[in-house]
């Protein structure tokens, strides 16, 4: 028996409307996005569920789940997820509310904010790096810093 797709293929139907969603009619949470090798992207995404980036996206990426980085994506941009693996290159903020997984191929130029960071063999890293679970309160501890620099100055 042949596998069925719970997909509203509205964008392949109307080829001369203004259809051009592609919407899953799973939960939110189970929906997975992906961005194949070859596309480019420019502007912010989110989304509740997965997103897989194997091209290029210049902004941020907002994702509810998990954000993995194959191999030959690229992020120009912040990445404010719940899981992550990277393969592949970020120039810009990564903030992960529990696990960070960094492949041996991962390259990564900007901080790192996670609740736990795995490191394999091979991995470029170049940033600061918050971890723990104080990732929720980061923003209001530089609020604090800069308060108390400005009483002592």
């Amino acid at each position: 028996m042949p596998a069925t797709s719970k997909f509203d293929f509205t964008m392949f139907e109307n080829l001369t409307g203004k259809t051009t969603s592609l919407k899953s009619s799973d939960s939110p949470s189970g929906s997975i996005n992906l961005i194949a090798a070859g596309t480019s992207i420019e502007g912010e995404i989110k989304s509740n569920g997965d997103i897989r980036v194997d091209g290029h996206i210049k902004g941020s990426v907002f994702s509810k789940a998990k954000v993995v980085i194959g191999s030959t994506g690229v992020v120009d941009g912040d990445i404010v997820c719940q899981n992550a693996d990277i393969s592949g290159t970020i120039k810009g903020i990564t903030t992960v509310s529990e696990m960070t997984f960094l492949k041996a191929t991962a390259k990564i130029n900007g901080d790192i904010n996670t609740g736990k960071l795995v490191v394999e063999v091979g991995a470029s890293f170049t940033g600061n790096c918050n971890m723990g679970p104080m990732v929720k309160d980061i923003k209001h501890v530089e609020r604090n810093e800069q308060h108390l620099k400005e009483k002592t100055a």
